[in-house]
């Protein structure tokens, strides 16, 4: 029912020809589409998030336009909406817990917007306010999704649409849980200050002025990353170095990881040279069976161990023990492209300003991948990977040159497995 409403209103038709695929992305249909998911940005968001891991390769040129444009929009709540929200969550006089409040939010994000304040204790803070009725529609919403991506067949075979929906619905609903975020926050910056690891900053987060759809924490001044590029050569190494290290403690070390890997939730602070970590609602631990297993696939494609490499993606779930040479080939090949900043016989300084051809032969083996592929990938990569691939996108932006392999060496000797190898 919610498939067939959702085609109605939109224009779209259920024959699935190409005439009427053609016909749903017409430039008239396109803009009601867009319309109707800017309602519903945050499963709008994450599924274009999770499809494409930001490469819109795997998506089809009309399908990423209206990503997009749904990624551009902003729809910010009416002051009466917006304190309605505050009222419920906050109580009657939540305007007295604040000596000051800017009505005009300073950002929407995909499930909310933020706000700048001050408390009545004279701290400046960002308050973030949930949209009403993201929580409870994300089943529905997800299902609109589903059929505007399968109108006219425009998914390629080997997604496993319906594995990403789940995964997708279960991450959506931890986003949506602000003291879930908040308890993530916390514990972040725990992890941060027992590693001993500078030059980074988890805003503090006010418990007494957050509920499960508020969430006010320190305000904090920066730039998102991406506006860093130009830096001086130095400034760009050591802000990509401090990155990577951090990706790599957080999978490895503090096996709890902040996984959305959009720029402008690090904002560096250049007065006080440090990066200021935001927005901790995909967060999320990896079992320790996961981490330890993961590392020997890293390992063993480090080291071009091409049976390791077979060995460890199975035992992951990557790969079922069925698949053709063709598939095994591709895979094998994908990790080692993935795995060449830190390659046991890499340069010792690893050039991201080079990585663009890295990026282009990981693309080449998408086609065969999704054609040969058997299973869809375990429920932790998808997060898991979009970190990891942000991570390198972000270095490559900065043209950062970073000693991965050692750190990726240093990473490897450090770790301390559970279960037996094998």
């Amino acid at each position: 029912m919610a498939a067939e409403a959702f085609k109605r209103a939109t224009g779209l038709s259920s024959s699935g020809s190409s005439d009427a695929s053609s016909l749903a992305f017409s430039k008239s249909n396109v803009d009601r589409i867009v319309s109707r998911l800017s309602l519903m940005r945050g499963a709008a968001l994450k599924m274009g998030q999770m499809l494409s891991i930001q490469d819109n390769k795997l998506l089809s040129p009309e399908i990423e336009t209206i990503f997009r444009r749904v990624q551009d929009s902003a729809n910010y709540m009416p002051q009466w909406q917006l304190e309605s929200v505050l009222h419920k969550e906050l109580g009657q006089d939540w305007l007295s817990r604040f000596s000051s409040f800017d009505m005009i939010p300073i950002a929407a994000a995909s499930i909310g917007q933020v706000h700048k304040a001050q408390l009545i204790t004279g701290e400046h803070v960002a308050v973030k306010v949930q949209y009403p009725g993201v929580a409870d529609s994300i089943a529905s919403d997800l299902a609109n999704l589903k059929s505007l991506l399968l109108v006219g067949n425009l998914l390629p075979r080997g997604l496993y649409l319906d594995n990403t929906i789940r995964v997708a619905q279960l991450e959506l609903g931890w986003e949506c849980d602000y003291l879930r975020e908040a308890q993530a926050s916390d514990r972040f910056a725990e992890s941060i200050a027992r590693a001993g690891i500078r030059g980074f900053h988890v805003p503090k987060v006010f418990h007494d002025h957050t509920t499960a759809r508020v969430l006010t924490s320190e305000f904090v001044d920066g730039v998102p990353m991406d506006k860093t590029a130009s830096l001086d050569q130095q400034s760009r190494n050591r802000l990509g170095d401090r990155l990577f290290r951090l990706c790599l403690s957080e999978l490895f070390t503090f096996r709890f990881m902040q996984t959305d890997p959009n720029w402008s939730n690090f904002l560096y602070d250049a007065k006080r040279d440090r990066i200021n970590l935001i927005d901790f609602g995909a967060s999320r631990e990896f079992p320790k069976a996961f981490t330890d297993d993961y590392l020997r696939l890293l390992h063993a494609s480090s080291i071009r161990d091409r049976d390791g490499c077979i060995h460890w993606s199975r035992k992951l779930g990557f790969l079922t023990g069925f698949e053709s040479e063709t598939m095994n080939n591709a895979h094998v090949t994908s990790l080692q492209n993935l795995s060449r900043p830190f390659m046991a016989d890499a340069e010792a300084t690893y050039d991201f300003s080079n990585a663009s051809e890295l990026a282009s032969q990981v693309r080449s083996a998408i086609p065969v991948m999704l054609r040969e592929r058997l299973t869809p990938p375990p429920d932790e990569s998808y997060s898991l990977h979009r970190k990891l691939s942000g991570c390198f996108l972000l270095c490559t932006h900065l043209r950062a040159q970073i000693p991965c392999k050692s750190i990726f060496q240093d990473t490897f000797r450090a770790y301390r497995f559970d279960n037996i190898e094998g």
